[in-house]
């Protein structure tokens, strides 16, 4: 019942999704879309809640702020604060989702009490533990933003029946075992938004089948996670699945673009992940490290490939990047990252990210730092090749580095050439369970596979001068039959006979035909 649960409700979502499509591009319709869903989660569930709270009283949300009476206030004010010791916001019951619904359908413009109510639930957390987790949440949402509509009218029109739609979809907020199924729900839209994002779906959004890799990779050999953080979250889908796998206690990840921080954020609180569980900082990882010098158990990351960074001279002194002897070259930040994510791993535990192919072979100061990581920390693990074309925005072909401190001396380095392993979906490239669960488990038990899999060994690398292209340690090269040669010229010989016979049929049926003479 529960994947009909699951599937009925993405398909609902998408459906109320492809009413904002209009004109709008896909972020704008992605934003606008999950802000909307978002707003109707946080009142369903703080009016549960809420409702809850107030059994004994035998009174509900709703009723308790309609009393007038003198004892009112104080359990008002009572409710309002384990409201946000628990749930970390608050809404007052005229600002939520259902009394805007009775004003859509009293035929009132719902945009000014609309605009109201998502700054309330944001100006509820101010000096509160979770005003880091809530603030500026629903920025995004422009209601005067013309690509609603020319005119107030048409903009409330259309909000109006968007609204509508989503009311008539039971979240299942009420029942606590559905809250994954919206979860899902929701990680679906963001997926499906990343399909029509072209080239700027990269920043948001990890393709589930490797995030599943990922994931899988970092906890193995961890019955339970302390945390899980990456420095490059997007839309946090990534984290996301690396905790549930891991059952990490704590989440904690950084996010250059301000409307992608919003969404990781949602995406968090939509799952069930409580306020403080979790940890999301806005701006650029390279450049202001948000977390200094924590270090995580598990470290994931998809981040952007060769991005531009600053390289600036100060990068020097900075302990991320100072030993390894050279900064990242200023227009491939790859390493950067890396080093990044390295210097916030702890002795025990393993990061995995996902980067170009660039990064195993390009020379120069990424040949210092592949060197160094190498020969003198020995941290690199495990060496993944992805095939080509299964990023959303890009074709290139990609691969995973697993990264470990505390390997042994004599540690060997697992090659896994999974480029040839996929399923052609249309325009892109689909890693399927059976692909997935080969990757991992050839990880796992480190197991040479006759064209697939190599344990290299460091003085193997090294004789290499530490290039780490796949295709130097795994062999995928098919020998092709042997040709007959006598065989084929003597069917070279047959047919050169039979299309003699053709032509002289020929001439005699022109000749016939008076043709020729």
């Amino acid at each position: 019942m529960s994947e009909e649960l699951q599937q009925k409700l993405r398909d609902q979502l998408w459906e109320v999704a492809n009413r904002l499509r209009g004109n709008m591009s896909a972020s704008d319709f992605m934003y606008f879309t999950l802000g909307f869903i978002f707003y109707k989660y946080l009142s369903e569930k703080i009016e549960t809640y809420a409702n809850s709270a107030l059994d004994d009283d035998e009174v509900t949300f709703k009723e308790l702020w309609e009393m007038t009476d003198s004892d009112a206030p104080e359990l008002q004010e009572e409710v309002k604060n384990q409201c946000l010791e628990n749930i970390g916001y608050f809404i007052e019951p005229k600002f939520l989702f259902s009394s805007v619904i009775e004003a859509i359908k009293r035929k009132e413009n719902v945009l000014p009490m609309l605009e109201r109510s998502l700054k309330r639930i944001e100006d509820s957390t101010l000096g509160q533990d979770s005003e880091e987790d809530f603030g500026g949440l629903f920025s995004d949402i422009d209601l005067a933003s013309p690509k609603l509509g020319k005119t107030a009218d048409d903009k409330n029109t259309l909000v109006s029946n968007v609204l509508l739609a989503l009311d008539d979809i039971d979240f299942g907020v009420e029942a606590s075992q559905e809250i994954d199924i919206l979860g899902d729900a929701y990680e679906y839209m963001i997926s499906q938004f990343a399909a029509g994002a072209g080239k700027k779906a990269g920043e948001f959004y990890t393709p589930q089948e490797v995030s599943r890799i990922l994931a899988e990779i970092v906890t193995l050999g961890h019955n339970r996670l302390r945390n899980v953080y990456d420095p490059t979250c997007g839309s946090g889908s990534l984290l996301l699945r690396a905790a549930s796998i891991g059952k990490a206690a704590y989440i904690y990840g950084q996010e250059k673009n301000p409307t992608t921080y919003n969404l990781a954020r949602m995406n968090m609180l939509l799952h069930g992940i409580r306020f403080s569980s979790f940890k999301i900082e806005n701006g650029d990882t390279l450049e202001w490290d948000a977390f200094d010098d924590m270090q995580f158990d598990a470290v994931v990351a998809n981040p952007p490939f060769s991005a531009e960074w600053s390289a600036a001279d100060k990068f020097n002194n900075d302990d991320r990047f100072s030993k390894a002897g050279r900064l990242a070259p200023k227009k491939t930040a790859d390493y950067a990252f890396i080093l990044h994510m390295v210097y916030h791993l702890n002795e025990g535990g393993t990061m995995a990210c996902v980067a170009p192919h660039g990064v195993l072979f390009r020379g120069n100061a990424e040949g210092v730092i592949r060197r160094f990581l190498i020969e003198k920390k020995n941290y690199i693990d495990a060496i993944i090749g992805l095939p080509a074309n299964i990023f959303y925005g890009t074709s290139i072909p990609t691969c995973i580095l697993v990264l470990k401190k505390c390997r042994k001396e004599d540690d060997n380095i697992l090659f896994i050439d999974a480029s040839k392993e996929f399923e052609k979906v249309k325009t892109q490239n689909k890693l399927r369970p059976q692909h997935i669960q080969k990757i991992v488990e050839t990880y796992r038990d480190r197991k040479e596979i006759e064209k697939y899999s190599h344990l290299a060994t460091l003085q193997e690398v090294a004789e290499n001068d530490y290039n780490l292209n796949i295709s130097r340690y795994v062999d995928t090269f098919e020998e092709e039959e042997p040709i007959d040669i006598k065989a084929v010229m003597a069917e070279i010989t047959e047919l050169e006979a039979k299309r003699a016979e053709l032509d002289k049929e020929i001439e005699i049926y022109l000749k016939e035909l008076g043709l020729v003479e």
